[in-house]
């Protein structure tokens, strides 16, 4: 146990230029994080005592302290979410409330405040750059949410508030993930999983082996089918076997809502708190206080909602008429009685008939390599940077990790990030994110450079490779690769050089979906798609009528898609503004009233969708979720720009793109996000493109 006492060789504690990925243990965290946050608190009161509202006697200092904070606990949390297990968990349970108390002192501190407010206060004020000012009015506003104004009972209670939710938060997680890894479903007889594609096999067998079946192959099973996304979406997809569907189904929506991992009472005591802390601060509503950081009001957000709902029904109610007249045509057993757990199976029944696509026909086309290839053609051709792989570089969590290198046109290095790819559900969450490892930084710059490059992470859950073939994407996986790379293109190719607004920090939380959305509309480009859609064994490209009906199936069941979204994003509001915990409406009820006006067919009576929503109740989305339409928006809206320029025409993508990068990617946090955005589109954003984009500009301009 020598190596747990022995603080010089704790990787978390080490000076270092990457974080120590494969040497940080669960061991390290408890001494680890203790000894950091022992050093850090004595930082803060060394700074209390000697504040003076100038930028380098306050924002400087304090810059310091937050980043080694935010730096070695996103290693520690990063490492939870990709290769979590016991002995890390409890380490971080142990120490996450010492962590909390420390950002409350900080966020808390009145010395620290007060300098703020004399800068804002001070004649110098105009002087500042819009990036400074910036700063200065998030660091006020912050403070006031963190209860810096609030006295002694009442500062107790917020606190000991803020401990819970963490807490609360931290179990949500942990519960989805459990109960995600704690279904199985071995299948023996190859009847049973007819229609499952060689791919949902292939994994199906790993699988299988995996869980002590070592024979197991995928002709010949037998097969193990969980509830992670790349085994639990193929079978929706494909299986015929309508009550395999219902038991995997029925299995999905109530996932972390029984026995000793029920996230209900969770959710109802995170509401509760949540309400308590809102009016702690002097909001009505918890929605009040998350729209205090963002561009939205409750109001517009609801408005913008209302607005895509009215313009998406009648298309979701038509979509749910094509579907049974298929059915019907088809003879199925169930058209007249379709279940939930039988659209998404007969929507790809109904998508190949009409488009002639078979998704997973299309995975020989989308290998992993090539997609990358292309995807960094383009940002070389929109952003003129160049992507090399620098493996070796950096540390790395797991030997399927990539790192790579981003390099300015004279081959300078800009930025680094690290590609994590695959699913391992034992370990790993599922979902794709992007977050910062590090960011780009003037008070943070060393060995006589100008600025800290940024570093950031890229995770996706994608199908791994299996035998000797590559990891072969479906089209999906192919746009979620497209997403991520969004979100890491903000964070890299930031020009801002205060720490605290660059790259995603400081950006209003409902505009950070703008260029992650914005990448997305390329994978549907010609001269993009044809780019990465080349086949892993002939070399053959995507045939061009498969392109063109891939072109044509985006808007297929676009109500349908649209209305999803606005039931989540209705429902969270909903639980944050109207719902009154303990009162005489549960969770679930207002889930069913919410779905009466966004769900053409209702969800199940016991589904319980609301115990594994980790965006709103372990994730930064509450009262947020409305972030990903408001930014659909604007990133739709920015893509016509490129449409308007001429997608044809080089010269015009690339001066388009420049304009891009300079504003929408390289200002960071340190201007507001509508003036980033009339600063590209020399406008203020309309729905119009994203309504035509989906194919419902028509049915808009008549309601």
């Amino acid at each position: 146990m020598a190596s747990v006492d022995n603080l010089d060789e704790n990787p978390l504690l080490k000076d270092f230029d990457f974080p120590p990925f494969d040497a940080v243990e669960p061991k390290h965290v408890r001494p680890g994080i203790r000894v950091l946050l022992k050093q850090l608190e004595s930082d803060l009161v060394e700074l209390e005592k000697t504040v003076e509202p100038t930028w380098s006697k306050l924002v400087d200092p304090l810059e310091k302290i937050m980043d080694r904070l935010i730096v070695v606990w996103g290693v520690v949390s990063h490492l939870k979410a990709v290769k979590d297990s016991d002995e890390l968990r409890s380490a971080i349970d142990e120490v996450q409330p010492e962590k909390v108390e420390f950002l409350l002192k900080m966020g808390q501190s009145k010395p620290i405040y007060n300098a703020f407010k004399a800068i804002q206060e001070s004649p110098s004020w105009h002087t500042l750059s819009e990036a400074r000012k910036r700063i200065v009015e998030g660091q006020i506003k912050e403070a006031v949410l963190s209860g810096v104004s609030l006295e002694d009972e009442k500062r107790e209670q917020f606190n000991k508030i803020q401990q819970e939710l963490e807490k609360l938060s931290q179990k949500f997680g942990e519960n989805v993930l459990d109960a995600t890894k704690k279904f199985e479903k071995l299948i023996i007889d190859k009847k049973d999983i007819e229609g499952l594609p060689a791919s949902a096999l292939g994994l199906a067998a790993q699988t299988a082996v995996s869980k002590g079946h070592e024979n197991a192959t995928a002709d010949n099973g037998p097969w193990v089918i969980t509830l992670d996304m790349p085994s639990y979406l193929p079978v929706m997809q494909h299986a015929r076997n309508r009550s395999l569907r219902e038991e995997v189904y029925r299995a999905y929506i109530t996932r972390a809502s029984s026995g000793d991992i029920d996230n209900t009472p969770i959710i109802d005591q995170i509401l509760k708190l949540r309400l308590e802390k809102a009016k702690l601060l002097g909001y009505n509503n918890y929605a009040e206080v998350s729209m205090a950081m963002k561009m939205a009001t409750v109001d517009k957000a609801e408005e913008l909602l209302e607005k895509l709902r009215s313009a998406s029904w009648n298309p979701a109610v038509q979509d749910m008429e094509d579907l049974k007249n298929f059915c019907r045509d088809q003879n199925a057993i169930e058209a007249n009685d379709l279940n939930n757990w039988d659209l998404t199976f007969w929507s790809e029944r109904l998508r190949e008939s009409k488009y002639d696509i078979n998704q997973e026909a299309l995975r020989p086309f989308f290998s992993l390599p090539k997609v990358m290839d292309g995807l960094f053609n383009l940002a070389k051709s929109l952003f003129d940077i160049h992507i090399e792989s620098a493996d070796g570089l950096a540390p790395v969590w797991n030997n399927d990790v990539r790192f790579y290198c981003v390099k300015d046109p004279l081959g300078n290095p800009i930025a680094y990030f690290y590609f994590d790819p695959y699913s391992r559900p034992s370990e790993k969450r599922g979902g794709a994110w992007m977050d910062e490892v590090v960011a780009r930084s003037r008070a943070l710059a060393r060995d006589g450079t100008s600025a800290r490059l940024p570093v950031a992470h890229m995770v996706c859950n994608q199908s791994p490779p299996v035998g000797d073939k590559p990891s072969l994407m479906t089209f999906y996986e192919v746009e979620t690769v497209f997403h991520e790379f969004g979100h890491a293109l903000q964070h890299m190719l930031t020009k801002e050089d205060e720490g605290l607004c660059s790259g995603i920090r400081g950006i209003e939380w409902d505009a950070v979906e703008l260029p992650s959305q914005f990448m997305e509309n390329w994978c549907y480009e010609r001269d993009v798609l044809m780019s990465i859609a080349k086949h892993y064994e002939t070399g053959e490209t995507l045939p061009e009528e498969i392109y063109l009906k891939l072109l044509a199936a985006r808007t297929f069941r676009a109500g349908t898609a649209s209305l999803r979204q606005i039931r989540f994003s209705s429902l969270d509001l909903e639980l944050h503004t109207k719902y009154v915990p303990g009162g005489s409406e549960s969770i679930y009820d207002v889930d069913k009233r919410v779905s009466d006006r966004t769900a053409v067919i209702p969800p199940l009576p016991e589904d319980r969708f609301l115990c594994s929503f980790i965006h709103i109740f372990a994730g930064g989305y509450a009262a947020g979720y409305y972030s990903y339409k408001w930014a659909e928006v604007l990133s739709a809206d920015a893509f016509s720009a490129f449409e308007d320029a001429g997608l044809n025409d080089d010269k015009a993508v690339k001066e388009t793109g420049k304009k891009f990068r300079e504003t929408v990617l390289a200002l960071g946090g340190g201007k507001p996000p509508l003036e980033v955005f009339v600063d590209f589109r020399g406008r203020e954003p309309s729905p119009e493109a994203l309504l035509r984009h989906n194919g419902l500009l028509a049915v808009a301009a008549s309601v």
